[in-house]
């Protein structure tokens, strides 16, 4: 179960970051990926607060890219927005969507931190090893790490460190647009996640399952303003 307080969570992370399970590796190029996002209710003021409406969605994708199957979740914000507590908000609905897919993906990707953490546990980390499976995290830009920017063309990458410690990557998943963060979570190393990340981005800056899962999110949310 997923923790109610923080400092249930702050002890969770603690645990996950000191854990090292047996790592996952590629078999096929493309596997097969489950992309989740979730979103809240707009308009209610600051920056977000525990009981808000929310939408999870999950994509599930071939390893061709092709989608599988998809599914949307409604329920409400376990906590308010804090950095570093990302979990207590977002887990259990997350967990709900990637649960209602038709099939279970070998892969995991979520919006969110893996080791670039103040605990070395963020919640792309621990959604997978709540599911037992393995999971990348993928972000706008670095929680706490930092590092130099990646070369122009895609596929070029930089590492992210926490003092002398690679946490995540900066990638260029476009030439010459703006790098996303890969980092690895639960059972996938730096190498792994970005691996993950390339084969499953398109044209887009964002991977396909992210950018699908986000836009069916958002996509309820508009349903239900409507409704």
């Amino acid at each position: 179960m997923w923790p109610s307080t923080p400092g249930e969570l702050i002890r969770a992370q603690g645990q996950l970051a000191e854990l090292t399970p047996s790592p996952w590796r590629l078999r096929e190029p493309r596997p097969l990926v489950a992309g989740c996002f979730v979103c809240f209710a707009r308009g209610r003021g600051g920056r977000g607060r525990a009981g808000e409406p929310g939408w999870a969605a999950a994509v599930l994708m071939t390893g061709d890219r092709r989608p599988l199957g998809a599914a949307v979740v409604t329920g409400s914000a376990g906590g308010p927005y804090e950095p570093g507590l990302l979990a207590l908000r977002e887990g259990p609905l997350l967990e709900a969507a990637l649960r209602a897919l038709p099939a279970e993906p070998e892969v995991v990707m979520a919006n969110a931190s893996g080791r670039d953490h103040p605990r070395g546990a963020g919640l792309a980390l621990h959604l997978g090893a709540l599911l037992d499976l393995p999971s990348v995290g993928v972000t706008d830009r670095p929680l706490v790490a930092s590092g130099p920017e990646p070369g122009p063309a895609r596929g070029e990458s930089a590492s992210l460190r926490l003092g002398r410690l690679e946490v995540a990557r900066a990638l260029r998943t476009r030439s010459r647009a703006r790098p996303i963060v890969v980092h690895p979570g639960w059972r996938t190393d730096l190498d792994t996640a970005a691996a993950v990340v390339v084969a499953a981005t398109r044209r887009a800056r964002t991977p396909e399952p992210l950018r699908r899962a986000r836009r069916a999110a958002r996509e309820a949310r508009a349903a239900a303003d409507l409704g």
